[in-house]
């Protein structure tokens, strides 16, 4: 197609000013095909993000990207938080149970530069300052990018080092929220030539976001808790507790409890959601000669929160009752090469980074009291949870529940990619390439009950509970005792090996039509090692019992050998191993689960360790997917594709692994991956002599084995990830820019997304998908539409106009029904207006004019509505300055 001066991207559009002159509409260029190519001239759905459009628009974090971006959604619950979903493809909502390490890989791929840095559950809130652009590309992706590209990829695109040129700006910024604190950023980049050959670029900032949301009076107690709701109950989601799930005390009554308050008198606080980026980036670019060059470079982050992101929509408008101190530390630093070069006629280019993140954070877990069957054991005397009769009134005291968690994870990422790419003019070109990366998550979370240190047994004057300590033969980050309080300690580490080899080869048949094959060979392993240990049975012992928690490391480590620990009673908890294993002295040898039973086990006990036994030691897949494009092109003016994509997502291992359920299912200990196949329509249109732009295209999604995760007592009493249901996702996309010459100096663009999204069958036997019809953060609209105005003003001045409106409708945030809350749709109204000179920028900006409550998570996890707002109605002022 034509070099055009109007050019577009699937859903956002990319201005320049020319200052002295009108805006005017440039092509992007973008990367996406592993070349450097404009998106106009790419049979891809990809949305690019320029600098010019990231400055007019003010993206700077996660939320931002988010609420520019038709069809792209995020679960999460604040900075650093979030995992990215595109086009609906959508189980669960992450949350500190199923996230991290038992975290579901993400199904969208997160790049920095040429970098891959997903993670289960935590999204890198990577600061956009100094971007080149931001690229998002919808569908699967996975013969170019991947394991975790099955919904699409997300890539910021930082500037390089420029040789010979002398660079330098500024951005400062300004701005109050209604009802909330003052907010202000700075940020700087400079670019130094130091000779012909190599240039250097430091970027540095700094953004302090003032909080708006308050923690306000309240007090709770256990009698709210889960073991004293009877069935019947309706939760706020209006799903009602089921006999399986009715309270274990609901009944007899527990009218004699003394139940003691937590109160928060002490941690009041208006606007207490402080966060603050800072950091900066170093870059060199080094070119041996005009075939080779070298890049270098080298960022470091720090984010830190106070508070959480959500209110309770019981209480007033962004207002919530927390009972502990909460925070987040979120540090990381990524160390990145590349080089680039010709061999005869190819481009080859071998790139590699070294990622070291490390998060710090404490965490109100006194929610769980709404689902916590057993936390009663924990923090109650024991004659408040067990009794001799079944009609007994229950009596003693249940201290105040006030809980809290105490995470660290510290996670490793190396990744390593040689590609080469043939000449793009010839009439047969083709990018093939080979992939590795290692991720390594260890991740501690203590699980802290106060009132544990102050309950009675009953008998023999012990109170509280004794030390306790990591299982002696797992993986463990420290041997020290647990800090008082600390009933359940998860201390695991989880290792993501990935190998691939990929290639796409484009064959041009005539002037007008192509076609494209991709594929990609994928082998990878994810390992699992560490405990769940709990404090379980030590109630009635002066030491660590070291019973009904999980030994990971024991399980997956495929030797044939288990050490059976869930029982209090010493006697049973026994060592067995498979005939023909290589077994220790003293354990069992069996063969069967009627030789385990032999031993005094249950038969779901025996079942269980008969499971573990034959256990893997590792969630290992490999496989090929592939990709076939067929592009025509009639004129300068149109580009028309047709995409058939595959995508995968690798399973996870299951620390519950092996418990057996209902009708036959047993909760499997490795996930198979979920798989996509994408069919796909798409053009590229010129229309009215190149004033009017429109791209698009309708897609049907076929999804098999789809991954979530689930908390079904009926089934087994922990959280577990299974593949759950096949679905189906439709849609369409479309985006559009109008620059009339009639009227110079504007530009109206435009994007919308809609969604249809369809459970076609469950996959295991749980009533807690029953009735949902519907993916999770799947809107069936999303859209926005934005105008800017540009006129000569004042001699060389530029003055500017800029109003936008976004609109998303509602959505839902689980698959699961007992989990699954109402996303509530939104409405959002943006306005600035500024003067612009040679080398300097100034604006004063109000978004959210309307003051609409933005709704973009609702997370019923623990059966209480906790909603993640955006940012009340905001105003300010920025400027910038480059030289």
């Amino acid at each position: 197609m034509k070099k055009l001066l109007i050019g577009a991207s699937s859903f956002a559009i990319v201005t320049t000013l020319n200052v002295g002159a009108y805006a005017q509409v440039d092509q992007v260029i973008v990367t996406a095909t592993k070349r450097s190519e404009s998106t106009q001239d790419i049979p891809i759905a990809v949305a690019a993000l320029g600098e010019q459009t990231l400055e007019e628009l003010d993206v700077k974090v996660f939320t931002d990207y988010l609420l520019e971006l038709p069809g792209v959604t995020a679960g999460g619950s604040g900075p650093g938080q979030s995992t990215i979903y595109i086009r609906g493809l959508a189980s669960t909502t992450p949350n500190l149970t199923t996230a991290g390490v038992a975290g579901l890989a993400p199904n969208v791929a997160l790049y920095l530069d040429e970098q891959p840095l997903s993670q289960p559950g935590r999204n890198l809130d990577v600061y956009a300052a100094d971007l080149a652009r931001v690229e998002v590309l919808s569908g699967p992706q996975g013969t170019l990018f991947g394991a975790s590209s099955q919904a699409g990829v997300v890539r910021l695109i930082t500037n390089k080092p420029k040789i010979g040129v002398f660079e330098a700006k500024a951005n400062f910024g300004f701005s109050s929220t209604k009802g909330g604190e003052i907010s202000n950023k700075v940020d700087a980049a400079i670019n130094i030539p130091v000779n012909d050959q190599l240039a250097l670029r430091a970027v540095v900032y700094a953004d302090n976001q003032g909080g708006y949301i308050d923690n306000v009076a309240g007090q709770i107690d256990l009698s709210e808790s889960a073991r004293y709701r009877p069935a019947g109950t309706i939760r706020a989601n209006g799903v009602p507790v089921s006999a399986g799930r009715a309270g274990f005390s609901s009944t007899p009554a527990s009218n004699n409890i003394n139940f003691e308050p937590a109160n928060n008198s002490g941690l009041i606080e208006k606007d207490f959601n402080d966060t603050t980026y800072a950091g900066f980036r170093l870059s060199a670019l080094y070119e041996v000669n005009s075939d080779w060059s070298v890049l270098l470079g080298h960022s470091q982050q720090r984010l830190e929160s106070e508070g959480v992101f959500f209110d309770d929509p019981n209480l007033g408008e962004f207002e919530i009752q927390r009972y502990e101190d909460e925070e987040l530390e979120d540090e990381y630093a990524n160390t990145n090469w590349t080089v680039n070069g010709r061999i005869g006629a190819l481009e080859a280019l071998y790139t590699g980074a070294f990622t070291k993140r490390k998060t710090d954070q404490r965490i109100d877990y006194t929610d769980y009291l709404f689902v916590g069957q057993y936390l009663p054991y924990y923090i109650c005397d024991y004659y408040t949870t067990y009794s001799t009769s079944p009609t007994a009134n229950l009596d003693g005291t249940c201290h105040a529940p006030n809980l809290f968690v105490a995470s660290t994870s510290d996670t490793e990422v190396f990744t390593q990619e040689l590609r080469f790419n043939t000449p793009a003019e010839k009439r047969i070109r083709a990018t093939v390439g080979g992939f590795y990366s290692k991720l390594t998550l260890k991740e501690r979370n203590d699980f802290t009950y106060p009132g544990s240190t102050q309950i009675e047994a009953g008998f023999g004057g012990i109170v509280g509970l004794p030390d306790n300590f990591a299982q002696p033969t797992a993986f463990a980050t420290s041997r020290e005792p647990f800090p008082t309080g600390v009933v359940f300690r998860n201390d695991v580490k989880r290792t993501d090996e990935q190998l691939g080899a990929f290639g796409e080869a484009t064959f041009d048949l005539n002037d007008q039509f192509s076609i494209t094959a991709g594929a990609r060979w994928y082998d990878i392993e994810v390992d699992l090692e560490g405990s769940a240990n709990s404090s379980f049975c030590n109630f009635f012992s002066q030491v660590d019992e070291d019973a009904f928690g999980t030994n990971i490391s024991d399980i997956y480590d495929g030797d044939g050998v288990f050490k059976f620990i869930g029982t209090c009673n010493d006697s049973l908890r026994q060592t067995y191993a498979l005939s023909g294993a290589n077994a220790p002295a003293g354990a069992i040898t069996v063969g069967s689960i009627a030789d385990i039973q032999a031993t005094g086990l249950s038969l779901s006990q025996a079942t269980q360790v008969f499971n573990s036994l034959n256990a893997p030691d590792k969630a290992a897949t490999d496989g090929v997917i592939l990709k076939f494009t067929g592009t025509w092109t009639p004129n300068d003016d149109m580009l028309l594709y047709a995409t058939y994509s595959e995508g995968f997502r690798p399973g996870l291992l299951n620390r519950p692994g092996g418990a057996p359920g209902p009708n036959g299912f047993t909760v499997p200990f490795a996930l198979d991956t979920d798989d996509v196949t994408n069919y796909e329509l798409g053009w590229k249109l010129n229309l009215s002599e190149n004033q009017f732009q429109l791209n698009g295209n309708v897609f049907f999604a076929d999804i098999k084995n789809m991954q979530t995760t689930i908390f079904d007592t009926s089934i087994t009493n922990l959280f577990f990830s299974a593949n759950a249901v096949d679905a189906e996702i439709k849609g369409i996309e479309a985006d559009f820019i109008y620059a009339p010459m009639s009227m110079p100096g504007l530009t109206v663009t435009g994007a919308a997304s809609i969604l249809d999204t369809d459970i076609k069958e469950i996959l295991i036997p749980t009533s807690d998908i029953d009735g949902v019809d519907t993916l999770a953060f799947a809107p069936k609209f999303q859209g926005n539409l934005r105008a800017r105005y540009e006129w000569d003003w004042k001699g060389d001045l530029v003055a500017h106009v800029q109003p936008k409106v976004s609109y998303s409708a509602k959505s839902f945030s689980d698959i699961i029904n007992i989990n699954r809350a109402q996303i509530d749709s939104w409405f959002k109204l943006d306005f600035a207006v500024g003067v612009s000179a040679d080398n300097w920028t100034a604006e004063i900006f109000a978004n959210n004019i309307t003051d609409e409550r933005i709704e973009l998570n609702n997370n019923f996890v623990f059966d209480r509505e906790r909603v993640t707002l955006a940012r009340p109605r905001t105003m300010g002022a920025r400027f910038s300055v480059n030289y």
